[in-house]
């Protein structure tokens, strides 16, 4: 069996009453009765006593009597129950877990730092209390295993594939991979996984620098190959203008010479000194 059940205790308050009317009637009567017997009330409610907990809000009480599961009280309020019973407080509050900043190789085998951010909560207590040792430490120890499974199955970049989805780029695919493999894992001990997303993301130190490098030097091709593309669509545009309103008539040497200037002028990423030609045009 590995169902949650319900358990309703008896309310406290009226035990309480009880417990005070069997302690202080024994009290009263050992001493003014001189009476023996009267110390069974007096053992009586001593026993009860143990058998009191609260339960505040978003908490739940785990009951078993002699290894058997008897239920779960999870509505607020003050209880009583057998004493016999061996009671285990369990938190229902949504949690962060907040992971280590761990070091793993990526798809492409590059040394990476990587942590996550987890929302869990407990949502079997049965699962919880009796699947596993230790509930707490479990989500720990299945978290880093996820973020290293994740980490193997993309890179953290491609620099040659802008359509490859990477650790970097997919966060709405890669935080969605990592929610789904910590639900699969997490279930067997009675948790809710409610968001998981990537806390921390970078290069290992010892590869940082160079991969930064890499990644200026991608951005300094990227940003020429633009440059050039617009370059080139605007001396076309300039000469066919040119040849349209019928301007000038260049022959082909002139036109290269034109063009050679044009993308000297627009390519350059530093301010072009016009030089004034007071000749003719072959001067």
């Amino acid at each position: 069996m590995n169902k949650e059940k319900a358990h309703s205790p008896v309310s406290g308050y009226v035990m309480l009453l009880i417990v005070a009317i069997l302690f202080i009637g024994s009290i009263w009567g050992l001493i003014v009765l001189r009476n023996a017997l009267l110390v069974l009330p007096l053992v009586a409610s001593l026993i009860l006593m143990p058998g009191f907990f609260f339960v505040n809000p978003n908490n739940s009480m785990v009951l078993v009597l002699f290894g058997d599961y008897r239920g779960t009280v999870k509505e607020n309020g003050f209880y009583w129950v057998n004493p016999f019973f061996m009671k285990k407080s369990i938190s229902l509050r949504a949690r962060n877990f907040d992971s280590e900043k761990i070091k793993v190789n990526d798809k492409v085998g590059n040394p990476i730092q990587i942590g996550v951010i987890l929302v869990w909560q407990v949502s079997n207590t049965f699962k919880a209390a009796f699947d596993v040792d230790n509930y707490e430490t479990f989500v720990k120890l299945q978290t880093d295993s996820a973020v290293r499974l994740l980490a193997g199955q993309y890179a953290y970049d491609n620099f040659d594939n802008d359509q490859e989805v990477t650790l970097r780029s997919g966060n709405e695919e890669v935080n969605h991979a990592l929610e789904e493999n910590l639900r699969n894992r997490l279930d067997m001990a009675g948790i809710q996984v409610i968001e998981a997303r990537i806390g921390h993301l970078a290069y290992a130190p010892e590869i940082a620098g160079a991969m930064l490098r890499r990644q200026q030097a991608a951005a300094v091709v990227s940003a020429r190959f633009k440059i050039v593309e617009g370059a080139v669509s605007m001396v076309q545009m300039a000469l066919d203008h040119l040849a349209k309103q019928n301007i000038i008539d260049l022959d082909e040497e002139r036109k290269a010479a034109m063009v050679s200037n044009l993308m000297v002028v627009l390519c350059s990423d530093k301010d072009v000194a016009p030089i004034v030609n007071t000749g003719t045009l072959n001067h």
